[in-house]
């Protein structure tokens, strides 16, 4: 199947920020939304994870939320992750044209600019992409049906956008020039019981290739379904998508401290690989449910990916593309209890 899905637009091409517009109608409880952006600096083996978010419990008063975490591959010590709550009136939003900030700290559809610090940590960044033209879509066709039938929604505006700019990181200056950003929006009533989520697009020797993949568990009536395996691979211009509801009986995804593994099988093409890093590479986010349920995000930016592309011929398959993004794939471990070999916690900054 050619691919449809991402070739990047002009930058006055916004055909695909209607995806990034705020759900939340600023008043409904039990809500939570999330717009974040991942990159990595290749050339100090760094990566940046970025998360603007509101929540709206059942319970107390809305609120905001700003995230940032660095990943350093070459010394884990330099890993860590802050947070810092926001009233929910620090919060603007717009649809025409899309943006959201948050006291100041905003995103749009091609840009980012923010600021935190705390925790010994002072952190800035000032960003900017080039949009992609097409929307790639994480989950099954009819989940997006009526703004999403699931407990959760979401979808990547911008899967893989030529990114400038620069992030500094207590005076450490990050210039990003020929690196790719990533950029998700979500939003939902709770988070899946468990999940594992992978993300590349800075491949060697692939440089329009593209990687996502996500793994859940649901939970039903107190029963914990199997895992359901998501993952689609772009290289070569062509667009592999295991991402329907047909293909996931042919998925498989396992993960645990430090890795997540993935295959999927479709008619004439399949994929296999591995995500993975050391437990110091990770940083592990505390999230809350609307409904108060808490559930723990072991993140990093700078995993180990390796993705191999398989072609049926004939009766057999033969082996189409290998794929390898040393210190550049993106993933989490994420459940209900903490993982405790990921000692790093994401620190939440006091006002």
């Amino acid at each position: 199947m050619k691919d449809t899905s991402t070739p990047p637009a002009s930058a006055a091409n916004f055909a695909t920020a209607a995806d990034n517009v705020r759900r939340w109608d600023g008043a409904s409880r039990g809500r939570y939304e999330v717009w974040y952006l991942t990159a990595n600096h290749a050339a100090t083996q760094t990566g940046f994870w970025i998360r603007y978010t509101l929540e709206a419990p059942y319970e107390g008063d809305a609120y905001a939320q700003l995230w940032f975490a660095r990943s350093d591959a070459r010394d884990p010590s330099r890993t860590f992750g802050i947070n810092r709550r926001f009233p929910i009136a620090s919060m603007s939003a717009g649809a025409n044209p899309f943006d959201v900030a948050i006291a100041g700290n905003s995103i749009e559809h091609d840009r980012a600019k923010g600021a935190i610090a705390g925790d010994g940590h002072d952190v800035r960044w000032d960003l900017a992409w080039e949009p992609c033209a097409h929307t790639y879509r994480m989950l099954p066709d009819v989940m997006y049906a009526r703004g999403g039938l699931g407990e959760t929604t979401a979808l990547c505006p911008n899967i893989s956008a030529p990114v400038r700019g620069t992030i500094v990181v207590d005076g450490d200056a990050y210039v990003l020039a020929g690196e790719k950003v990533g950029q998700t929006h979500l939003w939902g009533k709770k988070h899946a019981f468990a999940w594992a989520w992978g993300h590349c697009n800075r491949f060697e020797d692939h440089d329009d290739a593209w990687f996502e993949s996500l793994s859940v568990r649901l939970r039903r009536r107190g029963v914990t379904l199997p895992v359901m395996t998501i993952p689609s691979l772009h290289v070569d211009g062509e667009t592999h998508a295991f991402n329907q509801f047909h293909n996931t009986p042919f998925n498989r995804g396992e993960y645990g401290t430090g890795f997540y593994r993935f295959r999927a099988t479709g008619l004439t093409s399949k994929i296999e690989g591995e995500l993975s890093c050391r437990p110091d590479d990770m940083v592990t986010a505390h999230y809350h449910d609307p409904d108060g349920e808490p559930s723990f995000c072991a993140n990093t930016t700078v995993g180990d990916l390796r993705v191999t592309l398989f072609r049926r011929s004939g009766a057999r398959w033969r082996e189409a593309a290998r794929l390898v993004a040393p210190r550049r794939g993106h993933f989490e471990v994420a459940g209900r209890e903490r993982d405790p070999a990921v000692t790093k916690d994401h620190v939440t900054i006091e006002s």
